[in-house]
């Protein structure tokens, strides 16, 4: 697998962040602030965001344009992310329960 198949390697520097998506540097910057999303940081400092970031960051924005607060949106996503994970496990474990019965 190469570094760019990676979700999780910081690839995008913010201005390629802030064009692809469509918003604003400063948006970025406020996400980072905010402790949302925390993009790595290169040897001189600059922000390096990986795709798997990009995907929060749309998912931050979808929720503001709905007219939630960024605080507001952040718990939303935090919720959706453990229901997801809920589910998965879930899925998990009936998968060995079936294996262990059957």
């Amino acid at each position: 697998m190469s570094k760019l198949d990676d979700d999780d390697y910081p690839t995008y520097t913010t201005g390629q962040v802030a064009a692809v998506l469509g918003v604003q540097e400063a948006f970025l910057r406020s996400l980072d602030t905010a402790g949302l999303v925390s993009p790595h940081r290169s040897g001189g400092g600059h922000r390096r965001y990986t795709r798997r970031q990009l995907g929060l960051v749309v998912r931050v924005r979808e929720h503001l344009d709905h007219g939630h607060t960024l605080a507001a949106a952040a718990r939303i996503i935090g919720l959706e992310d453990e229901l997801t994970a809920a589910h998965a496990e879930i899925a998990e474990l009936r998968a060995e329960v079936a294996r262990l019965s059957g």
